[in-house]
């Protein structure tokens, strides 16, 4: 399974290219994959960053709508319509779109947050508080996941 993890933050360059991090390039090329597809995510003021083998899974899921169909053509428009493959050059820079840095109000430095399976592109202070915001909900709704147990006090005490 796909791990990107932790958050780096990186400089936005004049032409609009940023390194992608070492950590989350290392990811990709144990995928055997270089092709990332960025999109503005159609929930929060960001850009997903797909590893392109889990974008084509993902979207493969466009499959269970009617062709033609208004459901099949607005998620057809979410998902590719504002799509960018990419690959990092050499030097492991990718070039943001506009569109994509007016999406996210990226400035000169952004926040790469990793959620696993993909990862997100933020303005930091954004960022920061998207994660805050997270982490209490998950808090106050007791959230965890299926077959985790929590671990045994310290003492062996059960």
């Amino acid at each position: 399974m796909t791990r990107f993890m932790g958050t780096h933050t990186n400089r936005l360059d004049r032409k609009g290219r940023v390194s992608v991090p070492a950590p989350f390039r290392a990811e990709l090329a144990r995928l055997g994959t270089e092709e990332i597809v960025l999109r503005p995510s159609h929930r929060m003021a960001c850009v997903e960053a797909w590893p392109m083998n889990a974008f084509e899974a993902m979207a493969g899921g466009i499959d269970q709508f009617d062709v033609f169909s208004d459901a099949q053509d607005d998620m057809a428009a979410a998902l590719f319509a504002d799509a960018w493959p990419m690959r990092p050059d050499a030097e492991g820079r990718i070039l943001l779109p506009e569109e994509l840095i007016a999406h996210a109000g990226l400035g000169e430095t952004i926040a790469f947050v990793g959620l696993g399976r993909i990862f997100q592109l933020w303005e930091p202070a954004a960022a920061k508080r998207r994660t805050e915001e997270a982490r209490n909900r998950a808090r106050e709704r007791a959230l965890t996941l299926p077959g985790a147990r929590p671990a045994a006090p310290a003492g062996g005490e059960a």
